[in-house]
C-alpha cells in the first residue's frame, strides 16, 4: 500500500490518496517511519502537486519537517524546483521548516541561489523578513552573495544588492569578500553595483571595518540596552524621590502654602526648577523605555540605519538625564556656592551641546553619503576631497606664478 502512496505522490493523484487514507488512517505515519529517504510529501513538493500537498498537511503536518538523506525537508525541495505555489502552502503550514538547515549547513535561501531559483528566493526573503537569517553562511562559509558571484548569477546579484539584503563585506571560509570573488569578471554593471553598495576587498578591510557585521551590531545593541536600563532606573528613582525629598505630613499652618504628605518639597520651594526637573526627567525616562521596547520588539535593528536612530534617541536620553542632574545640583547647593557653581554648569552644558551637535552632524553626513553612494553611485566625500585637491593645486600654481614674476 505504501508503494501506491508513493506512486500517487509522483502523479499528484488526490483521489487515490484519499482512498488510501480511508483504508488505513495511519498510512502517512507509517510512511514517515519506514521512509529512509523521501517521504510522499517530498515527492509531491518536488513535482509541484499543490492539492496533494494540502491533503497530506491536513492529515500529518509534521511530514513538512522530515529530512531526506541529505537533510532537506519538503520545503527545501520545493525551493530547489521553484514550486512557488507549494512553497506558499508549506511555509504557511510550518514556518519553522523554512529555517531548517541542510546537512551542508546551508539554508533554503542558499538552495535557491545554488539552483538559480530567483523567484523562490524573492518570495522567501519577503516572507521570512529576517536580515540575520538572510546573512547566514553555509558549511563553506559562503553567503548568498558569494554563491551568486561564483555562479555568475548576475540577476540574483543585482537583486541582493538592490534590496540591501546581505552584508557585502562578509568573508567566506577562505577570507575572501564578494569583491575578491568578483575580480576578473567583465560585468561593469555588477561591478558598479558592488562599488555603490560599499563592497571592499579583504585586504582593504581594517580591524574596525571588519566588525561592521552582525557581531559589532549585536554588541552595540547590548550596550544600548544596558545604558537604557540604567537611565530608566535612575529616572524612576529621581521621579519618586526628587531633590529635597517629600513632605512627611500635611500642612496645618494657614500662613504657609498648603501641602500634602508625600508631595515634593521642591515643587513648593522652587516651582520653576521643579517643572524643568520633571520635564527633563520624564523625557529621559520615556525615551529610555522606548529604546528598551524597540530593542526587544524584534524590529530589523541589524541594519545600521535603525541602530543609528536608536543612538540618536540615546543621545537625547543622556542629555536630558544630564539636565536632570544639573537641576538637582542647583537645588541642593547652598546659596553661597551657587554663583561659582552656575558658571561650571553653564560651561559644561555648552561643551556637551557642542559635542552632541558635532556627533549628530557627522553621523548625518555619513548616513547621507552612504545613501548617495547606494542610490546614485555618488561619493560625496570623494567629491569634496577632489575639489580640495584641485583648489590646493590651483593655489600652488598661483603662488609659483607670483614667485616667477
Amino acid at each position: 500500500m505504501e508503494q501506491k502512496l508513493y506512486d500517487a505522490a509522483v502523479v499528484g493523484d488526490v483521489k487515490g490518496l484519499l482512498e488510501l487514507i480511508k483504508k488505513d488512517p495511519l498510512l502517512l505515519d507509517k510512511a514517515s517511519l519506514n521512509c529512509e529517504d523521501k517521504n510522499p510529501l517530498h515527492r509531491a513538493a518536488m513535482f509541484g502537486h499543490v492539492e496533494f500537498v494540502k491533503v497530506i498537511l491536513r492529515v500529518n503536518s509534521n511530514m513538512c519537517l522530515a529530512p531526506d538523506k541529505f537533510g532537506r525537508n519538503p520545503l527545501h525541495l520545493a525551493a530547489i524546483k521553484g514550486r512557488l505555489a507549494v512553497l506558499q502552502v508549506l511555509i504557511h503550514a510550518r514556518p519553522l521548516a523554512a529555517r531548517e538547515k541542510t546537512e551542508g549547513g546551508g539554508t533554503v535561501l542558499h538552495l535557491c541561489v545554488k539552483y538559480n531559483q530567483l523567484e523562490a528566493l524573492k518570495y522567501l526573503v519577503e516572507t521570512i523578513k529576517d536580515h540575520e537569517f538572510a546573512n547566514m553562511k553555509n558549511g563553506d562559509g559562503m553567503t548568498l552573495l558569494h554563491l551568486a558571484i561564483c555562479d555568475k548569477q548576475y540577476e540574483t546579484i543585482g537583486y541582493l544588492l538592490q534590496e540591501n539584503i546581505v552584508d557585502v563585506n562578509a568573508k567566506n571560509a577562505n577570507g575572501n569578500t564578494a569583491l575578491d570573488l568578483f575580480q576578473g569578471d567583465n560585468n561593469p554593471e555588477i561591478a558598479q553595483s558592488l562599488e555603490s553598495a560599499g563592497a571592499l576587498r579583504a585586504k582593504d578591510i581594517g580591524p574596525f571595518n571588519a566588525q561592521n557585521g552582525g557581531e559589532w551590531l549585536a554588541r552595540k545593541r547590548e550596550a544600548l540596552m544596558i545604558v537604557a536600563i540604567l537611565i530608566a532606573t535612575m529616572a524612576f528613582q529621581a521621579g519618586v524621590t526628587p531633590p529635597g525629598g517629600v513632605w512627611q505630613e500635611d500642612s496645618n499652618d494657614a500662613s504657609k502654602p498648603a501641602h500634602m504628605a508625600g508631595e515634593a518639597v521642591m515643587a513648593q520651594e522652587h516651582p520653576k526648577h521643579y517643572r524643568n526637573f520633571i520635564r527633563a526627567n520624564t523625557v529621559a525616562f520615556v525615551s529610555s523605555l522606548s529604546i528598551i521596547l524597540l530593542l526587544i520588539s524584534g524590529l530589523p535593528f541589524k541594519r545600521k540605519f535603525f541602530l543609528w536612530a536608536l543612538m540618536v534617541i540615546m543621545w537625547l536620553t543622556i542629555t536630558t538625564a544630564a539636565l536632570t542632574y544639573g537641576i538637582s545640583i542647583v537645588i541642593v547647593t547652598p546659596k553661597d556656592y551657587k554663583r561659582p557653581l552656575s558658571h561650571v554648569i553653564e560651561t559644561a552644558v555648552t561643551v556637551w551641546c557642542g559635542v552632541v551637535s558635532l556627533m549628530l552632524l557627522g553621523n548625518t553626513i555619513r548616513l547621507i553619503n552612504r545613501w548617495l553612494k547606494r542610490r546614485h553611485g555618488i561619493d560625496s566625500m570623494k567629491t569634496v576631497k577632489s575639489y580640495r585637491n584641485r583648489w590646493a593645486a590651483r593655489t600652488h600654481d598661483t603662488q609659483g606664478s607670483l614667485e616667477r614674476c
